[in-house]
């Protein structure tokens, strides 16, 4: 049967494909593809896991006391019957062979085919047993999560020859996001998230088609389900008739051929038609993105999220050579391009395994939007910040390298991160090693920065505007919660006075300035942005394209004539839509 299910449109296109879905658990897994090799690796954990929790079962029913209630001991037996039953570990088994999951990933795939299997079932004492079959799942996955070997490689596979790959979740980590970045899935979609999670973000990043705030599609879509991701009206379609699936196909022709004929100003400067120049930089997560960022025409990297480089380890922080190598690669592919490279920004939607667990590792914690994260983090960590300074000092040796501050809203913290910046490079000194002349910026994403602007330019070389922070803490909205995204407005009359304001005050004390959140990358705020004097953007590498020919087609100083108009009206949207900018 087809239907269709809506959510919050992020990343543009048509995908095609079958679903794979990622169950949700309590525990934070991870979920990453095993090649030929690895596969009875992957067998015999989930196999030694099964035991593993047999044995610990078996060992607390002996134990129980005379006076323990009958039905402790029978329930204890439930949960052993079903850790032994063949349908759970047998069949976890198959997705590993079959589908080269690893064997945390096949556990939470099987448990989300029975759980719905007990869902269906008329029996009210049966379908209650689902509780007991997570309960033994995730017993299992906890002793696979403690066994676990944090530096395996996530290295997926197109293990499902020609049919191409969705993916379906009730929400993504970005440290599975990354291990998803080689292609094998052409499309995501989410039960939660907003247009500015990091789902979305990332989504982008890959240049494939995404809807997420869906709310139930990860309980509705079913695997292998044929699925149509609609990536410009935030539409799923599943199992589609042979007319709609047609229908798409041709779409998936047409936007082909458009990128096909956008490729061809990659290496087109990016100059207004009365002759302002523009720079187009591009945003990263790794080294390896560096990559496409040349070939899509960037002049630079406006912006490396090195917190990837951080992410996804079990809690182990990357060392000083790791972060060097890393900062490195990107710095020698970029040719004598500049790299901006922003200090570790964990926090909010991109958590990091953090508070000590005792055994060496750290556990995962909510760190909110509003916490500790950011520059607060590397403020509070004192010798991982430097640490990680140091890498990036010792890498400017090898090219341009710009430093970039996230979250900063105090005089004092930006003041802390120079001492840091004095003690660090005499340190480098002290010890021989190399370095280069790194320019000091700082991004501005809180209003309370760009109130007190006129004090923090002295101290910087350049600013970074961080919009989607920005309009999150502008409007008091968590740009993860889909339960407000509705609320989340770029086009809000404050949001476009503080980019005015910001803009014009950077211009006008000489210092430079870019706009590196999802605005620079969305073609609807191109020419406001120009408008306001804004000459550096940076964004995907795959949005490159899209932007530049909106430039080559604007008259700056036109736009700026009719800036006003924009920031005068309560709807700035609806004057954008006036003037023909949006």
């Amino acid at each position: 049967m087809s239907f269709q299910v809506f959510g919050t449109a992020v990343s543009r296109g048509v995908a095609i494909g079958r679903a794979v879905l990622v169950a949700s658990s309590r525990l934070d897994v991870a979920h990453y593809f095993v090649d030929e090799a690895q596969v009875p690796v992957e067998v015999a954990r989930c196999h030694a896991a099964r035991d593993q929790v047999a044995e610990e079962l078996t060992l607390l029913r002996d134990q129980l006391p005379p006076d323990a209630p009958a039905e402790l001991a029978a329930l204890l037996d439930v949960h052993l019957m079903l850790v032994r039953d063949e349908a759970l570990v047998d069949a976890a088994v198959d997705w590993v062979r079959e589908r080269h999951y690893n064997a945390e990933w096949a556990l939470s795939a099987q448990l989300e085919v029975l759980a719905r299997q007990f869902d269906e079932m008329e029996d009210e004492y049966l379908r209650e047993r689902k509780a007991d079959l997570e309960q033994v799942v995730e017993r299992m996955l906890s002793v696979l999560t403690r066994q676990a070997d944090p530096t395996l490689g996530l290295a997926p596979r197109d293990f499902a020859g020609e049919d191409p790959l969705l993916l379906v979740a009730a929400d993504i980590s970005p440290a599975d996001l990354l291990g998803f970045r080689d292609g094998v899935f052409k499309g995501f979609i989410t039960d939660i998230g907003g247009k500015t999670s990091h789902t979305a973000i990332v989504a982008r990043s890959m240049d494939i088609p995404a809807v997420v705030g869906t709310r139930e599609a990860s309980r509705l879509i079913r695997q292998d389900d044929w699925v149509v991701i609609d990536g410009d009206a935030g539409a799923v379609i599943v199992n589609p008739s042979p007319i709609v699936l047609e229908e798409y196909r041709f779409r998936q022709r047409q936007s082909e051929l458009e990128r096909a004929r956008l490729a061809r100003l990659r290496h087109t400067p990016a100059v207004t038609l009365d002759g302002e120049a523009v720079q187009m930089h591009a945003n990263i997560e790794l080294p390896g993105d560096a990559k496409a960022a040349l070939a899509a025409g960037a002049e630079g990297v406006g912006l490396f999220r090195s917190e990837f480089l951080f992410m996804g380890r079990g809690g182990q922080l990357p060392s000083e050579e790791e972060q060097y190598e890393a900062y490195r690669q990107a710095v020698e592919a970029m040719q004598g391009r500049p790299v901006t490279i922003r200090t570790v920004d964990i926090g909010a939607d991109k958590p990091l395994d953090r508070a000590p667990a005792g055994d060496g590792r750290y556990d995962h914690v909510l760190n909110p939007a509003l916490g500790l994260r950011a520059i607060r983090w590397s403020l509070s960590e004192p010798a991982m910040f430097r640490q990680q300074l140091r890498a990036i000092y010792r890498a400017s040796a090898h090219g341009p390298v710009r430093l970039l501050l996230p979250m900063v809203a105090h005089i004092k913290e930006l003041r802390q991160v120079r001492d840091c910046i004095t003690r660090v490079r005499q340190q480098l000194l002290d010890n021989q090693q190399p370095t280069g002349q790194v320019e000091l910026g700082v991004m501005i994403e809180i209003p309370a920065a760009a109130l007190i602007l006129d004090a923090l330019l002295p101290l910087v070389d350049f600013v970074s505007i961080g919009t989607n922070d920005l309009i999150q803490y502008t409007l008091a909205i968590d740009r993860a919660d889909e339960s407000v995204a509705h609320l989340y407005d770029p086009w809000h009359p404050a949001v476009m006075q503080l980019l005015a304001t910001v803009i014009g005050a950077c211009r006008a004390r000489g210092k430079g300035v870019s706009v590196c959140g999802e605005m620079a990358g969305d073609v609807a705020f191109t020419d406001a942005l120009l408008a306001m004097g804004l000459r550096s953007f940076s964004m995907h590498p795959s949005q490159i394209a899209f932007v530049k020919q909106r430039i080559l087609r604007a008259d700056a100083s036109k736009l700026a004539a009719q800036l006003p108009q924009l920031l005068s009206d309560e709807d700035p949207e609806r004057a954008a839509k006036r003037l023909g900018w949006a």
